[in-house]
């Protein structure tokens, strides 16, 4: 199995992590009759020879051992091998694809490995890449030898191989359709229908055959399972083909599938090995063939939000828990891509954390947490849960600061009152959530209740101790969102410190505050002296914002800011930019650097110059279209964009086609292929209140012309 490998110059190719000597030590571990050690080694494949998907030279140099161990009977365990061959040869076009693969003995959603994980990476040089796909289609004979494999695994991970990696159409969909006349295992059925799809999408000329096999798996007398399978492929690439109306038929396809299903095998590999892999299954266990089966009809259904919606109503009121924890990740894609009316999904979700099993509570309470205030209608059971639980009220980690718990947290991020009195108890405790501030800043009025006891413990902390700043820092950041101006005698206590020169550059909790003394204004005049002596270090920035706040003294602040827009790091250049539009007029006149930053390679420079040109002079000629611009090419600084236009008023009417058809749009401006970014709900809802506030400014403006 291993001829050559010590003629590989190993030393001299790289992986992530560096050096690839240790590579044939990895390959070698593929082969180890020690489960524990196998396991390992493929985790150690996947993080260090394709990392977030890369391809490394060192990747291209396993190509023919990894063929060979995935040709040899005596090798166990061989389908993650072929998955991992896979997702080494994927191109760019079949990426997609890619998390469609059959969930064998090597799961592909667990620990981040093989499936939509891996293929969503990034990619290495092109032509490394290139080079691999060719040298696994050059011993793609392999995989049509392992279609009579005696482990159903690596028949599974075959079929999609086959399809990929073999150029001849004909002979692929003639080897297929004999496979699926023989073929016993379920599993690997779900696997051959999924290749089938892929097959069509793939080979579009030669789709019609493939098409009435996958017409005749989506009927009786097939299996729920293997029906589903057809459905979830007929919708994505033959919608006229499939049933017309197809989500009644899944939800009960799910649901006799289910039934049939009285003990779920072990799936994702060696549950027994000490890897992180086998913990995450012993401790979690999951249905993922079912996982992939309905995210394949969700991929289908797309932008058919309402028919996803009744799609998930019926995942998510099943009675087998392993449904409803797969429906409850498939919601929260659904809700992180797409605006609308959510009430009903989010309230089905809220409905998850009464569940008797563990697993389901917490996904649901992981769900609602990145959902803020859209979580609103589930607010009463989280209520219930966290007035129920106050042991899961602070989440302690083995290292770390402590952060506030799932249920709390997400009932504070929700904007609901019933969250106060557990933060007061929290912060009558021993320590201090690392999360408080991010909390409260979400309660409104509410929170005010809390700034006794932020201020009575901001008072406690002892400064002459080295865990000062670790505590500073959470009740900082919970004075800033409180916007509590009665707690300038603490924050003091903290500039003076315990030496004489008070408050120091390197302080770990200077940044936290030098931001509070800001919101302070003249009131802090006392702060001024340390202030300023921070405006020759990396704080200059911030401490030049705080001292303009709380002295007003352009003479000081300007040249300080006129020196940072010179900078060679970007993000200094655009955090002095964006003190100057605090300054306003009082900054002119406006800087030449400011005029060269809106031409800069950083769309958020160029938006932040934009900003404090209009903010200085009024002048909207030479700030429009770089908004413009940004606003379409870079999505992530829209919110910026439309607080800027709703400041300028009339100025802003030639955007106006912008923030029309932002609020028109269906899709959430910062949503991903699958619903991925946890805060991405938030900054989108931000957004569509900024475009009304702007669009109703200048038609107010316009009805007083």
């Amino acid at each position: 199995m291993f001829t050559g490998i010590d003629e590989v110059d190993w030393a001299a190719l790289r992986h992530a992590y560096g050096s690839a000597e240790d590579v044939p030590g990895l390959l070698r571990g593929l082969a180890s009759p020690d489960p524990t050690e196998r396991e390992g080694a493929l985790d150690r494949m996947y993080g260090a020879l394709h990392h977030q998907g890369t391809v490394y030279d060192s990747t291209l140099a396993c190509v023919p051992f990894l063929l060979t161990l995935a040709g040899s009977e005596a090798v166990p365990e061989r389908g993650g091998i072929v998955e991992l061959l896979v997702s080494i040869g994927c191109d760019e076009a079949d990426r997609e694809d890619s998390g469609r693969e059959f969930a064998g003995q090597q799961g592909a959603s667990v620990g981040g490995r093989g499936g939509e994980g891996t293929a969503g990476g990034a990619d290495g040089p092109c032509g490394v890449r290139r080079s691999a796909g060719a040298a696994i289609r050059a011993g793609a004979e392999a995989f049509v030898r392992l279609a009579d494999d005696a482990d159903a695994s690596v028949r599974g991970a075959a079929a999609g191989a086959l399809v990929r990696f073999l150029d001849e159409p004909d002979r692929v969909l003639g080897l297929l359709r004999e496979w699926i006349t023989v073929e016993r295992d379920d599993r690997v059925l779900i696997a051959l229908t999924e290749s089938l799809g892929l097959f069509v999408r793939r080979h579009p000329a030669h789709a019609d055959r493939a098409l009435e096999l996958l017409v005749a798996q989506s009927a009786p007398p097939y299996g729920p399972g293997l029906r589903l399978a057809a459905l979830g492929q007929l919708m994505s690439c033959a919608p006229g083909r499939a049933p017309a109306d197809p989500v009644p038929l899944a939800v009960r396809l799910l649901r006799e599938r289910s039934a049939r299903r009285s003990t779920w095998p072990a799936e994702g590999g060696s549950p027994g090995t000490d890897t992180l892999v086998g913990r995450l299954w012993r401790l979690w266990p999951s249905d993922e063939e079912g996982s992939q089966l309905l995210r394949s009809v969700h991929t289908a259904l797309d932008d058919r939000v309402a028919d996803r919606t009744a799609l998930l109503d019926g995942q998510l009121t099943s009675p087998e828990p392993t449904d409803r924890c797969n429906a409850l990740w498939m919601a929260a894609g659904l809700l992180r891509e797409w605006r609308g009316d959510h009430t009903g999904l989010v309230t089905l979700v809220g409905d998850q954390l009464g569940a008797a099993e563990g697993g389901v509570r917490d996904a649901a309470v992981s769900v609602l947490t990145d959902l803020f205030d859209l979580a609103a209608p589930a607010a009463d059971r989280l209520a219930a849960l966290v007035a129920s639980r106050p042991d899961l009220w602070v989440r302690r980690w083995r290292r770390g600061t402590p952060a506030l718990g799932g249920p709390l947290r997400a009932l504070a991020r929700s904007g609901d009152p019933r969250a106060v009195p557990a933060l007061t108890e929290v912060l009558a405790g021993p320590v201090v959530p690392g999360d408080l501030g991010q909390a409260l800043g979400h309660l409104g009025g509410a929170a005010t209740a809390l700034a006794p006891v932020v201020r009575r413990r901001l008072g406690e902390i002892p400064v002459d101790s080295p865990g000062a700043p670790a505590l500073a820092v959470p009740l900082l950041s919970a004075v800033l969102a409180l916007g509590d101006r009665e707690a300038l005698p603490e924050v003091m206590r903290l500039v003076r410190g315990t030496v004489p020169a008070g408050l120091r550059p390197d302080d770990p909790h200077v940044a936290d505050v030098v931001r509070a003394l800001g919101t302070f204004g003249p009131a802090a005049r006392e702060a001024v002296p340390a202030l300023r002596r921070l405006l020759d270090t990396e704080h200059a920035n911030a401490a030049a914002g705080a001292l303009w706040e709380v002295a007003a003294d352009a003479s000081v602040v300007r040249p300080v800011l006129l020196r940072e827009l010179e900078e060679e790091d970007h993000r200094r250049r655009r955090a002095a930019a964006e003190v100057l539009a605090r300054m306003g007029p009082a900054a002119r006149p406006a800087p030449d650097a400011l005029r060269r930053g809106i031409q800069s390679a950083h769309p958020c420079e160029r938006v932040s110059a934009a900003r404090a040109l209009w903010r200085i002079d009024a002048d909207a000629v030479p700030v429009l279209p770089v908004l413009r611009s940004a606003w379409k090419e870079h999505p992530h600084t829209r919110g910026t964009i439309a607080e800027c236009l709703s400041e300028m008023g009339p100025a802003a009417a030639p955007l106006s086609d912008l923030l029309t058809a932002e609020l028109s749009s269906r899709r959430r401006h910062l949503a991903r292929p699958g619903g991925h970014g946890s805060h991405d709900i938030p900054k989108d809802e931000r957004l569509l209140r900024l475009c009304r506030e702007a669009l109703a400014g200048q038609e107010a403006a316009g009805s007083r012309i």
